[in-house]
């Protein structure tokens, strides 16, 4: 079985920057819609079928907003 990934956004912490989608290079991560309070469109796992755990977005976010679990 192949490991398998989640990724938890802390949108509040998010400042929409895009580095961990540029740095997922699976395609799991995209700019989403929702705002935060701070007024940043923050971002979402939209593909979480992707994700594979690596953990390369949570190394490349500046704001350490992205919390990686791994399983398998």
């Amino acid at each position: 079985m192949a490991a398998t990934g989640t990724v938890i956004i802390s949108t509040e912490y998010c400042k929409g920057c895009g580095l961990c989608v540029h740095a997922c290079a699976h395609g799991a991560l995209a700019m989403g819609r929702k705002i935060n309070n701070a007024g940043y469109a923050v971002v979402e796992l939209a593909a979480p079928e992707k994700c594979n755990g690596c953990t390369s977005c949570a190394v490349m976010c500046p704001e350490v907003a992205l919390e990686i679990h791994r399983r398998g």
